[in-house]
């Protein structure tokens, strides 16, 4: 690990105006969701995960709540299920189609 890298980031990030760290904290939140060729269909995901988007907005059209779903899947954090309502928020008609598909599918 780079002790000084860490060091210098702590003391830049720490320097940032509260309008840029909003800014920071929003664009790493949206890092937490990925896409990637060959994982998961190649659908939208929990990032370094093989939990797809679709499978926990629709859980939680079942009913499932939050810590539900925290407990069902102990890798993830509320920042992620954050994330992915976020991410579903922005692009409902992506993750539906999936959803319709995988329900047409059983």
């Amino acid at each position: 690990m780079n002790q000084q890298l860490v060091y210098s980031l702590v003391q830049v990030i720490e320097a940032l105006s509260p309008e840029e760290r909003t800014l920071l904290e929003s664009r790493l939140k949206s890092h937490a969701i990925q896409k990637t060729p060959g994982i998961c269909g190649g659908h939208a995901r929990i990032r370094n995960t093989r939990i797809p988007v679709w499978v926990l907005v629709s859980l939680r059209q079942q009913g499932a709540d939050d810590v539900e779903l925290l407990q069902n899947y102990p890798s993830l954090t509320s920042e992620d299920l954050t994330a992915v309502w976020n991410y579903y928020e922005q692009h409902p008609s992506e993750i539906d189609l999936i959803i319709t598909a995988q329900n047409e599918d059983d």
